[in-house]
């Protein structure tokens, strides 16, 4: 495992530290404190991950594939279940290969969200990421209603060694994405990212924004590979959940980046976005640096959550 990514699941762990308190402390106690596997176990149980912002249906599920584990393995004593809770969420989050298709193609990646949630950092990163695999990568400033947006993009363009084109205040967004798809065919571009305004999403005329650029690229990039990454704020909890779906009313996401899980309580977040809205959480986000954004790992996430050892560690200390 590289330095990069093992200081990356340190910092995750140590970020988890307020959402591991308000998660599995409670769930610890249910373990030690219950005598029997009964109704009043899994109600306490349930109880718990819901409060953890883990939310209604993921909790359900989890809870439902936990009975049916017990049922199958004869299991008596509550104290045993524990592994098999963390099993279960780690399969509830896993990422398929494929949702990383677009590192290998020519890909049109749309990144939105609300203002503050850390999207135009968030695309400085992931383009300075793809940049480093090796791939041809250029940024549109299409965020023409924020003032300095367009700055605060271009200097992160700079640091990720990236063109930028775009940026003026008070432009047209479908026309910047117009001449940011004309700029990618004619210098053979392998991802095209382009940074949209912190649409809030009861504006309507935003939104429609939103379509506009949605049917730009559509009609004039129709064969590259899209995707439509939303970034939500990993501290807002249930809010980012409803952001999610109403954005998903007007773009077809494909993954979400998941910001701010330093020192969130409602880590549990993470689980219920990608249970309730079946879109994958792909990044998450822990920092300032570009190495602060990396790839979803579901094991690695439960593992930092419910504070597990690695395999890696494990064959370390062997």
């Amino acid at each position: 495992m590289s330095k990069e990514k093992k200081g990356f699941f340190a910092r995750l762990k140590e970020g988890l530290t307020k959402t591991r308190d308000n998660i599995v402390r409670g769930i610890d106690r249910v373990f030690s404190g219950f005598s029997a596997i009964d109704e009043d176990f899994f109600e306490e149980l349930e109880e718990i991950l819901i409060m953890g912002d883990i939310g209604v249906t993921a909790t359900g599920q989890i809870i439902e594939r936990l009975k049916e584990q017990i049922r199958e393995k004869h299991i008596k004593e509550p104290s045993e279940c524990k592994q098999l809770l963390i099993d279960s969420i780690k399969e509830q989050m896993r990422v398929d290969e494929t949702a990383y298709e677009f590192e290998n193609r020519q890909s049109v990646i749309m990144v939105i969200g609300v203002n503050g949630v850390g999207k135009t950092t968030s695309v400085g990163k992931l383009a300075g990421k793809l940049k480093d695999n090796g791939r041809k990568v250029l940024i549109a400033a299409a965020d023409t209603f924020r003032a300095a947006a367009g700055d605060q993009l271009a200097e992160w363009a700079k640091r990720a060694e990236v063109p930028m084109v775009g940026g003026n205040e008070g432009a047209d967004p479908a026309s910047v994405v117009y001449d940011a798809v004309s700029a990618a065919k004619a210098r053979g571009v392998d991802v095209l990212l382009i940074d949209t305004a912190g649409r809030l999403h009861n504006k309507k005329n935003l939104m429609e924004e939103l379509r506009k650029m949605n049917r730009i690229i559509d009609r004039e990039y129709p064969d590259a590979h899209r995707e439509n990454l939303i970034v939500l704020d990993g501290t807002t909890g249930q809010n980012a959940l409803v952001q999610a779906r109403e954005f998903g009313d007007v773009a077809n996401l494909t993954g979400i980046i998941l910001t701010k899980m330093d020192g969130t309580a409602k880590g549990g977040i993470a689980v219920a976005i990608q249970s309730e809205l079946k879109i994958p959480v792909k990044y998450i986000g822990v920092g300032e640096t570009i190495e602060d954004l990396q790839k979803f790992d579901s094991d690695e996430f439960v593992n930092a959550l419910f504070d597990c050892k690695r395999e890696e560690d494990r064959n370390d200390g062997e």
